[in-house]
């Protein structure tokens, strides 16, 4: 009987630690969470105030009692908002469609055929990723200024349909795909070709899947490239369009008007990744894991 009556205490012990480990770790990921997410309820806030609510706190205020919509209608019509999302998904869209043509081929050559100093290739691209991202910068700006495609949607995509890190990260995947069944379909009289559609891409879409909506976002949060390489308000994407309610929004800073405009550009990106969150997950930990 006391044995049965110390075992109990060690048992009630250890569920009270526990408990005590489950409450500070779900308090922590609480305040985590608050100071993630309160930037972008700060944002949508600001957007729902008017423009003289807005300037006559002296003191920020965390709450409105009078929302208003106002400022989305500012936000399209100081500038041609709409024009700049539909430039943005040209270009999002665009990009990633020829980049995922590049990338696929450019992993299946490292991944699966067999050449001359592929290993010295594979080595010599991958210390592309050590150059600065401002010199590739001035690369491009000169090459497409010499090709005269500045404010051209080929100037825009062009610079941004290949990554290193995405043909890594692919190539990772179909390297784990077994090698029994490359032979197996060469037997066969496959070609190359129609064993990367037919086998290699369908076992790698989570991966595909993760890379398309990670370049889709990092296209559609362009900022320096646009800026840089057009001037025509024609090929404006939305990251000009926020500058430009800025900039020139009525003659003056409308920072509702211009958070309205971060909400409206945001939104679809949330949507995307709520929707695929865990695509993503899925195609790292498979891009990230041999064997």
């Amino acid at each position: 009987m006391e044995n049965m009556v110390d075992y109990g205490k060690i048992e009630r012990k250890a569920r009270g630690r526990k408990l005590v480990f489950h409450i500070v770790t779900y308090t922590l990921l609480a305040v985590w969470a608050v100071i993630v997410l309160f930037p972008f309820y700060w944002m949508l806030l600001t957007s729902v105030k008017s423009y003289g609510a807005y300037n006559s706190e002296y003191i920020p205020k965390f709450f409105t009692l009078s929302p208003t919509l106002q400022n989305y209608a500012d936000a399209f019509t100081a500038v041609s908002l709409g024009r700049y999302l539909a430039n943005t998904a040209l270009f999002a869209v665009a990009t990633t469609a020829i980049m995922l043509v590049v990338i696929t081929l450019a992993a299946f050559a490292f991944a699966r055929l067999d050449f001359r100093g592929k290993g010295i290739v594979f080595v010599l691209f991958l210390s592309l990723m050590m150059i600065p991202n401002e010199l590739v910068v001035i690369t491009n700006f000169v090459t497409v200024t010499n090709l005269d495609m500045r404010n051209t949607f080929l100037g825009l995509i062009l610079p941004s349909v290949t990554s290193v890190f995405y043909i890594y990260l692919l190539k990772e995947n179909f390297e784990q795909i077994p090698d029994s069944l490359y032979y197996a379909a060469k037997v066969d009289g496959t070609s190359d070709l129609k064993y990367l559609l037919k086998v290699m891409i369908p076992m790698s879409k989570p991966t595909l899947i993760t890379i398309t909506i990670l370049k889709v976002i990092e296209c559609w949060n362009s900022y320096v490239w646009p800026r840089l390489i057009t001037d025509d308000e024609d090929y404006y994407l939305v990251s000009n369009g926020i500058q430009e309610i800025r900039e020139n929004g009525f003659g003056r800073e409308n920072i509702p008007a211009m958070m309205a405009a971060v909400v409206v550009i945001s939104v679809p990106l949330i949507i995307l990744f709520l929707i695929f969150r865990k695509k993503i997950m899925e195609g790292v930990s498979r891009g990230g894991t041999k064997g």
